[in-house]
């Protein structure tokens, strides 16, 4: 076997495995919450307690998240990954044998916990043993993992809870999560990411002050809170804009993430081939936010929201492997993990902090101010990456 085709095995080994991790992050995630209508009756808890878990849960994931990377920088990635997997398979299991809040909540706090290393790690991983030429495509199929982790939760979730029950369904995700994590530490020479010398750059917290860091950091808030405004209340505030049909309305989230991953699939091919990673995250995320003006105006039938938000969604997924690439590019010699994990705590920091003004808007009647504000988002994340140095990632 030639020199190129063993490098392309190893490549496609270590991608698949750390994208196995990736989706399984994202499928724990909503694992739990797509069983809130049976853990409510059971249990005898409000929606308003269960939202609080999951509050709790990217809170601590949020805070977590920048401590696992130092933790990937200072022990490497396959220990730091093997730990975050332990965490969160036993997060998952806890929750499958509460028999209160307070349970529900501990399994929150172990699971958020298990979830803040996987964005660190991954990306450690990914750019310290993937051929640099390869890294957009790798970026590309570890996001595509996230969302189909997203996508396969509700459907396992409602398939084992119809045919056994809700607690049945978490342990046996539970049960799944064991197996991969198994099967990832049978792998640990695919997944070697040496710890970082300090002497290679900088170190500790200084690393995550720098201007180009905090500009990262500040462009995942901004996604964090487009994201839920469109996820999480995006059809509530079509059905109250609109008044149309709940089935309309969710068919239209449905073609936003679809399009969402084929975006990154796309985008993908794209990042291997540009150097100007930041015009391609400004294009995607300008396209997305017009067209999101655009929901928010109420100019179209309502009949069209889903082509829209499936194009919407295309727009902005297309942006995720040159926007890995910035990250990576920004990062210091030597601080890759602490750098990825701040700057993707940003995800969690707009995820926390959005859903009270939207929810506040929907009570309010302002079902449009909801996308307007998606697109305040959106255009403020288009100013933070215009502020960075247009370069291409260095070498590892």
């Amino acid at each position: 076997m030639s020199v190129a085709a063993d490098a392309l095995r190893q490549d496609v080994r270590t991608i698949g495995l750390v994208a196995l991790a990736h989706g399984l992050s994202h499928f724990f995630q909503i694992s739990t919450a797509v069983l809130f209508p049976l853990i409510k009756g059971d249990l005898g808890v409000s929606y308003a307690a269960l939202g609080a878990t999951v509050g709790l849960y990217y809170m601590v994931s949020g805070v977590c998240q920048t401590l696992a990377g130092f933790a990937v920088d200072r022990y490497g990635a396959r220990r730091v990954l093997l730990a975050g997997l332990t965490l969160a398979v036993a997060g998952v299991g806890l929750a499958g044998l509460a028999q209160n809040l307070p349970m529900l909540l501990a399994a929150a706090v172990i699971g958020g916990m298990g979830n803040s290393v996987f964005h660190p790690v991954d990306f450690s991983i990914l750019n310290a043993r993937v051929t640099r030429s390869r890294l957009g495509y790798a970026f590309s199929w570890h996001g595509i993992a996230g969302y189909l982790g997203f996508a396969a939760a509700p459907a396992y979730g409602v398939a084992m809870a119809t045919a056994f029950d809700w607690r049945t369904a978490l342990l046996g995700a539970a049960a799944i999560g064991a197996v991969v994590a198994a099967l990832l530490a049978a792998q640990g020479r695919e997944l070697e990411a040496a710890p970082a010398r300090t002497e290679q750059g900088a170190s500790g917290a200084r690393s995550l002050v720098q201007a180009p860091v905090l500009m990262c950091f500040g462009y995942f808030v901004m996604l964090g809170v487009a994201f839920v405004g469109i996820q999480t209340f995006g059809i509530a505030a079509m059905v109250s804009q609109y008044g149309t049909h709940v089935q309309l309305a969710s068919a239209a989230l449905t073609a936003n993430l679809v399009g969402a991953a084929v975006g990154v699939f796309c985008g993908g091919f794209l990042a291997v081939r540009v150097e100007r990673h930041d015009l391609v995250a400004m294009g995607g995320m300008a396209a997305s936010g017009a067209l999101i003006l655009v929901l928010a105006a109420g100019w179209l039938p309502t009949l069209a929201l889903p082509m829209l938000l499936g194009v919407a969604g295309f727009a902005s997924g297309v942006v995720n492997p040159s926007r890995d690439l910035i990250v990576r590019a920004a990062a210091p010699a030597g601080a890759t993990g602490k750098v990825y994990g701040f700057v993707y705590s940003g995800l969690d920091v707009g995820a926390i902090a959005a859903p009270v003004l939207f929810g506040w808007l929907l009570d309010r009647g302002a079902a449009a101010a909801v996308f307007y504000a998606v697109v305040v988002a959106l255009a403020v994340s288009i100013v933070t990456v215009m502020r960075l140095p247009a370069r291409a990632p260095q070498p590892v």
